[in-house]
């Protein structure tokens, strides 16, 4: 039995028990499978709808590197593929990251129920790109029309399903 509460939310994150590892684990390895379905979600409405890929990851790699002081180092052709690498790579490490956390928090958010659990992993991963996108200045999501939101909401819906699922069923 989980602990209720905020008093209980403190006591299970406190320290680092064998208990809180293995949700940590298990919600990283459940991210991987959500950013799994995400990618695969987005690829196959790029080739049903003959839309290019999106450049924010790229963009967003690029205005962290210039706020850092430093450059992706390249002529053109390879330093654009050092930056699409890289993008593909923060999107990896949101949605692992994404699921760790889910995987801390699940008896508290998830409570066992996929359903809840889903919504809370699509929305937390949403915002988890979402934010940093619109505080890089890369994106303006006030801005999106429908056909965006739905581009990216129904991949983060199908990252939220597969990773809550695949939490609960790595824990059961």
């Amino acid at each position: 039995m989980e602990p209720e509460g905020v008093a209980g939310m403190a006591a299970g994150l406190s320290g680092t028990g064998p208990v809180m590892i293995r949700r940590l684990v298990r919600g990283a390895a459940a991210g991987a499978a959500g950013t799994t379905a995400l990618n695969a979600v987005t690829y196959l409405d790029m080739g049903l709808r003959g839309r290019p890929s999106s450049s924010t990851p790229e963009d967003s790699v690029e205005k962290i590197a210039h706020r850092l002081g430093t450059d992706i180092p390249g002529a053109e052709a390879p330093r654009q593929n050092r930056l699409q690498g890289l993008g593909a790579l923060t999107g990896i490490a949101t949605g692992i990251a994404v699921g760790a956390l889910y995987g801390l928090l699940e008896p508290w958010v998830g409570r066992g129920s996929v359903s809840r659990g889903a919504a809370v992993a699509g929305l937390g991963a949403m915002a988890g790109t979402i934010a940093p996108m619109a505080a890089l200045e890369v994106s303006d999501p006030r801005s999106w029309g429908f056909a965006d939101w739905a581009s990216d909401a129904v991949p983060h819906a199908a990252y939220g399903v597969v990773t809550a699922a695949a939490y609960h069923a790595i824990a059961t």
